[in-house]
């Protein structure tokens, strides 16, 4: 079976026979005996003070890499820290695609934000955004990772505090240059516009796949509130109807058997597919805010280029800005380019993982 990636406007019905030589026939680049940083997320913590209330989890890090002090860390980490290290990891590397945090609050106010089902799908989703970031072979190395990773609570805040970095300041320049820019990037290679293409049309597919997948699970729990009724309704019966009293406990016990099943599989659409999608429901706007700041960087180059052109200031001055800025666009291109293969690899898995597994759920939940 070719395992070459699928595009996103046409979904592949060609896939392998046995689901098992499905999920086995793709591999990531590191295999898990080759990791040397192992991170946990769990043991959420409620905080109450005069101010406010908020949640901190644990983070463990085993790790036997020599740039680190220690082989184990513990640290607690709240949802803010979070969001300062995904902040840091856009501001240092502005064309890698960086993996998405859970949102703030979910499910539109459904779901209460201090319920145990809310921090534990959230504690998931930490856990899942740190050991992205641990397998990213550039992202794994970041500074802000590794502070992030081993500090105590005390010296995250101190370094929190320390102003803009370089790389900060140029993309504030790159912003205010493109912000002049008006009709879009005139020389962006097309590779990134079919980047661009396919996003367009892969957010449009997955924000449905998302919608559809919601909708069965809503549809699923209720046919699994209503059975739940019928099983002691039919118990009830037996006890009035003598003649036939074996045949309706046979029949309550047929729906107790059914609403368990039906259990079984909404865990399995909750727990192995609503996440991934909703994942890369995220992904995709990710994706979308890396290639425009891929062409703010372009952008930039071509104001200088169009400077030059027309001689509004020192030609010299302007060619060797120019010669720098086209190693900007280079480097940011080849950091795109690498991290949107490695992307798509693994989405590919994990959408077809996903699938797999609803598919085999679904095989155990008829034959039961």
């Amino acid at each position: 079976q070719d395992a070459s990636l699928v595009e996103a406007n046409s979904f592949s019905p060609s896939l392998p026979t046995s689901p098992s030589s499905m999920i086995n026939q793709y591999k990531f680049e590191e295999e898990p005996e080759l990791r040397d940083l192992f991170i946990t997320v769990d043991d959420p913590e409620s905080h109450i003070t005069a101010i406010e209330t908020f949640i901190t989890y644990r983070v463990v890090t085993k790790t036997s890499r020599s740039e680190f002090d220690s082989s184990e860390y513990e640290v607690r980490r709240r949802y803010q820290d979070f969001l300062w290290l995904k902040g840091k990891l856009e501001e240092a590397h502005p064309t890698l695609i960086i993996p998405p945090l859970p949102e703030k609050f979910i499910m539109k106010g459904m779901v209460e934000r201090f319920n145990d089902e809310f921090i534990e799908t959230r504690r998931k989703a930490l856990h899942k955004f740190l050991n992205r970031i641990a397998d990213h072979p550039t992202l794994t190395f970041n500074e802000d990772f590794k502070i992030f990773l081993t500090a105590q609570a005390w010296e995250l805040s101190s370094h929190k505090k320390q102003g803009p970095g370089l790389l900060s300041r140029m993309g504030q320049t790159v912003r205010a240059v493109a912000s002049s820019v008006r009709g879009g990037v005139k020389n962006r290679p097309e590779m990134f516009t079919e980047m661009n293409d396919y996003m367009e049309t892969f957010s449009q597919k997955i924000n449905v796949l998302d919608k559809i997948a919601h909708r069965i699970y809503k549809e699923e729990r209720e046919y699994f509130n209503e059975m739940k009724e019928y099983g002691p309704i039919h118990t009830l019966w037996s006890a009035s109807e003598e003649d036939i009293a074996d045949s309706l406990k046979g029949v309550a016990s047929c729906i107790d058997k059914c609403c368990k099943a039906t259990e079984k599989r909404m865990a399995g659409l909750s727990e192995n597919l609503l996440p991934v999608i909703h994942e890369y429901v995220l992904y995709s706007e990710i994706l979308m805010g890396v290639l425009k700041r891929r062409d703010l960087i372009q952008g930039e180059l071509d104001s200088k280029v169009d400077a030059l052109a027309s001689k509004r200031a020192e030609k010299d001055v302007i060619t060797e800005e120019i010669g720098k800025l086209e190693d900007k666009v280079e480097c940011a291109n080849n950091a795109l380019k690498a991290d949107w293969e490695r992307w798509k690899q693994n989405m590919q898995y994990d959408m077809r993982a996903a699938f797999t597994n609803v598919a085999e759920n679904n095989l155990h939940y008829y034959e039961e």
